[in-house]
């Protein structure tokens, strides 16, 4: 099946996710906005919800992880205000190898989803897909 651009439904599908692998925010938000805005395939309309809820799933763990470093400097900041201190040297070293997991986590998904999509198909990330079935309605997306 082709889009209204002329390309395959399954080349375009993968090009969402490998936009989300190596463009960022907004190329990612314009492609799936292209996508859910003008395309009828319901699997490319869902393989843009997809892209964009794995790429949102992402960042945020990767911003909770990041608040772990905050909150030993509030709790050093109040600590010195009592003339004492607090730190805990390894946790930066946890937080670093917990941020590449989540990276390599993240691109590895990315990149088997861009080449499955290629025969539309799909690989499942279960957190995620549950969120998508249920906050989406079939043929009203």
């Amino acid at each position: 099946m082709k889009t209204k651009i002329g390309v395959s439904v399954g080349l375009l599908g993968s090009a969402v996710y490998f936009v989300g692998l190596v463009g960022g925010w907004i190329p990612l938000i314009l492609i799936a906005g292209y996508v859910l805005l003008s395309e009828a395939d319901e699997w490319l309309r869902m393989s843009a919800i997809k892209a964009v809820a794995i790429y949102t799933f992402f960042s945020v763990a990767s911003a909770i992880v990041g608040l772990i470093p905050n909150l030993i400097t509030i709790i050093n900041n109040m600590a010195v205000i009592f003339d004492s201190s607090f730190s805990i040297s390894s946790v930066t070293k946890i937080v670093a190898l917990i941020s590449s997991l989540l990276l390599i986590s993240e691109k590895v998904l990315l990149l088997s989803l861009g080449f499955k999509a290629l025969d539309q198909g799909t690989v499942n990330f279960g957190v995620i897909d549950r969120l998508i079935e249920k906050h989406t309605q079939k043929n009203n997306i």
